[in-house]
C-alpha cells in the first residue's frame, strides 16, 4: 500500500464538570502505574483527585500528574476512603493483599495485574473488542473486579475479528515476542545488566529470569523465575477467548522472551478459506486503533510502536500458500494496558453514583 491507513481518534465519554471522581493508583511507581497516570491525564478522566500509592520503598517519591506534582504514599486501608476507582498496577501479590480494602471502601476495582480474574463477579474486559462486537455491557451498580485484558489478547481479538470479516479463517498461528518491560523495571534492569556483563565477560545476574535473556531468545525461563512463560501464554489465550467471544477464530500461540526492553511484536499466520485479496484484507483490518504504514514508511517494530496507542501492522502474502497471509504487528504493551484499564473505568462512570461516595 502506497499510503498509510491510519485510525481516527477513538472517542471517549467526557463527564459533566460536576461529575468528578476520586481515583487511586496502587503501584504508582511501577511502569504500568506511571502509564495509567499519564493516560488518565491525556484522556481528561473526570477525576478531582488521584492518589498515588505504592510500597514503602517508593513512599515519598515525586511523580508528575499532568501539570502537578504528587507524592507517592504508602498503601493503607484508609487511603481508599471516598475513592471511586482504584487501579491496581503493581504485581499480583500486592493486588491480592489490598484489593478487598478498596472494595470494602466502595471503590470500583480495575486490575491490570490479572490477579483477580478468578474472583467471584470478576470480568475480563477490552472496550476495543466490545465495540468491534457491538456489545453494550450491562450496567451494574456494584460490579465485581474489572480485569484489563492482556495487551496481546486485545491486539489479537481486534485483528482476528476484523480479518474474519474479509473471509473465513481456517487456521491462525501466532508467535509472540515478549519484552522485558512486562517484568517491570526489575526485568528491564536485569536485561540491561546482563547485556553490560556479557560484553565485559562478567557473571550474569539472574534474579528475575533465572536464565540468560540478553542476546538470546528463550521459550522457557529458569525454574526459579515467576511467572513462567507458559502461564503468561495461557493467560493470553484465556483473555482472548473471553473478550473475542465464542465465534472468533481460536489461534495457536507460542510465547517467546525476546532480548528487547519494550513493546510486543507478533508474527501471525492466517490460513484463509480462499485465496487472499491483500487489499481487501488491509481495508478490513484498518480502522480505529490500527495503523498500516505505507511502503515508504518504516515497517512496524518495537521502536515505531513505542508511545503509540495504536496497533502498528503490516501484511505479507505467503509465497507458497495461496490462502496464507502473514500479519506482523507491534504494540506498546504498557500503553495498551493503561488505555484498556482507563477505557474500562470510563465505561463504568455512567453507572457510578455521584455525591454518595464523593
Amino acid at each position: 500500500m502506497s499510503d498509510s491507513v491510519k485510525s481516527p481518534s477513538a472517542s471517549h465519554p467526557v463527564a459533566p464538570r460536576g461529575n468528578l471522581y476520586r481515583a487511586a493508583i496502587v503501584g504508582a511507581a511501577s511502569l504500568r502505574g506511571k502509564e495509567v497516570a499519564e493516560m488518565l491525564n491525556e484522556r481528561n478522566f473526570p477525576a478531582a483527585d488521584i492518589r498515588l500509592l505504592d510500597d514503602d520503598e517508593s513512599m515519598g517519591q515525586l511523580e508528575a500528574m499532568g501539570d502537578e506534582i504528587s507524592f507517592i504514599q504508602r498503601v493503607r486501608a484508609e487511603q481508599f476512603e471516598h475513592v471511586d476507582f482504584t487501579f491496581f498496577a503493581s504485581d499480583e501479590e500486592c493486588t491480592r493483599a489490598n484489593w478487598k480494602d478498596a472494595r470494602d471502601a466502595g471503590s470500583a476495582i480495575i486490575d491490570l495485574s490479572s490477579a483477580l480474574e478468578n474472583e467471584p463477579g470478576a470480568s475480563v474486559r477490552s472496550v476495543w473488542a466490545e465495540r468491534e462486537l457491538g456489545q453494550i455491557p450491562t450496567p451494574d451498580l456494584q460490579p465485581g473486579p474489572c480485569v484489563a485484558a492482556h495487551p496481546v489478547a486485545v491486539t489479537l481479538a481486534l485483528l482476528l475479528l476484523r480479518a474474519k470479516k474479509a473471509g473465513a479463517i481456517r487456521r491462525a498461528v501466532v508467535t509472540i515476542f515478549e519484552p522485558a518491560s512486562e517484568h517491570g523495571q526489575r526485568g528491564m534492569d536485569e536485561l540491561h545488566q546482563q547485556t553490560v556483563n556479557l560484553l565485559s565477560f562478567q557473571t550474569l545476574p539472574k534474579d528475575v529470569y533465572d536464565a540468560q535473556v540478553a542476546f538470546n531468545m528463550v521459550a522457557r525461563y529458569g525454574q526459579k523465575s515467576l511467572p513462567t512463560l507458559d502461564s503468561v501464554e495461557a493467560r493470553v489465550s484465556r483473555h482472548y477467548q473471553k473478550i473475542a467471544g465464542p465465534g472468533a477464530p481460536q489461534p495457536s500461540l507460542l510465547l517467546l522472551q525476546a532480548p528487547v526492553f519494550h513493546g510486543y511484536a507478533l508474527a501471525t499466520f492466517l490460513e484463509m478459506a480462499s485465496p487472499v485479496d491483500v487489499q481487501a484484507l488491509s481495508l478490513a483490518l484498518a480502522g480505529d486503533h490500527v495503523t498500516i504504514p505505507g511502503a515508504e514508511e518504516d515497517s512496524p517494530s518495537n521502536v515505531s510502536a513505542a508511545g503509540q496507542a495504536d496497533i502498528q501492522l503490516s501484511l505479507k502474502l505467503d509465497p507458497v500458500q495461496p490462502n496464507g497471509v502473514w500479519l506482523w504487528a507491534a504494540v506498546d504493551n504498557l500503553r495498551i494496558s493503561a488505555l484498556t484499564a482507563v477505557e474500562c473505568a470510563e465505561s463504568m462512570t455512567a453507572t457510578r453514583p455521584t455525591g454518595k461516595i464523593q
